[in-house]
């Protein structure tokens, strides 16, 4: 009776059978699980904190702003906020496999096997994004609002630790935004979408994406609106792409079985029986 008890919540999960409160129990031990790497990774990036904090300030030292502290403790926080983002970079493995441990109860056994690509392409994905906006994005805006406010003769005199949100921002942003792939193949894999409603319904996702690059670009030009907006259709034209290879699939109706008397009597089936003949 015992180890019938220990092991029914282990087989009821493993068949995707939880209650409610069994999904926040595990659900709080998935965050657990995300935050303890994250603290590991924060402890080892702040001693390499000034080194990324002179990656971030290149755009501004280009255009000859030097960074300055309002505060005495601003220095030092702002290498803790930082440590705790590349902390983050360097967890994000261990987050995606935690995230797939809590959504795998709600697959088939056959569409579990897909865990190893989702943990690397996920973290890819998100290098990428965040890649992307440190490299193209986070220079152009900069370049674009610095040089707009000495059009009006004003003069930049950033914080070290509001240049360090602005950077963090976009490049978390861009990070998440990059997962969309990922996002709607794992969507398609519990069933909750299907790649025939994401084409039918691409229109509206395009001006969702010009929306998002609008609220998310800091510039009014077109040109960096389309330069987030642009990826964005693309990786929605891939997440079709990969939810239709990887999808759930319809499981396919069997056929009827014909009916037995072709004459459409209710009646059962009679049966004829030969006589033997008489000698």
């Amino acid at each position: 009776m015992t180890d019938e008890g220990q092991t029914a919540p282990t087989e009821d999960r493993a068949e995707g059978r939880m209650s409610f409160f069994d999904h926040l129990a595990e659900l709080r031990k998935r965050i657990i699980w995300s935050l303890v790497p994250t603290l590991i990774g924060l402890i080892v990036c702040f001693r390499f904190s000034d080194r990324i904090l002179l990656f971030m300030r290149q755009p501004l030292e280009k255009m000859d702003v030097k960074l300055v502290a309002l505060t005495p403790t601003e220095a030092f926080w702002t290498s803790m906020k930082l440590s705790m983002i590349a902390g983050v970079f360097v967890a994000m493995p261990v987050i995606l496999w935690q995230v797939w441990a809590f959504v795998s109860p709600g697959l088939h056994k056959h569409e579990r096997r897909f865990a190893i690509p989702f943990v690397l392409i996920g973290s890819l994905l998100f290098v990428g994004g965040a890649a992307f906006a440190l490299l193209v994005v986070v220079p152009f805006a900069i370049q674009f609002l610095l040089n707009f406010g000495k059009e009006q003769g004003i003069q930049p005199m950033i914080s070290v630790s509001s240049h360090v949100d602005f950077v963090i921002k976009f490049t978390l942003a861009f990070g998440l935004v990059f997962e969309l792939p990922l996002a709607l193949t794992l969507l398609s894999l519990m069933g909750l979408v299907t790649p025939a409603f994401l084409n039918k319904n691409r229109k509206y996702a395009v001006l969702i994406n010009f929306i998002i690059a609008a609220v998310l670009t800091p510039t009014p030009d077109i040109f960096n609106q389309c330069l987030m907006a642009g990826p964005l259709c693309l990786l929605y034209e891939i997440g079709i792409l990969s939810a239709w290879i990887f999808g759930r699939r319809k499981p396919k109706k069997e056929a009827e079985p014909a009916p037995a008397d072709a004459g459409g009597s209710d009646g059962p089936p009679t049966s004829t029986t030969e006589t033997p003949a008489s000698s």
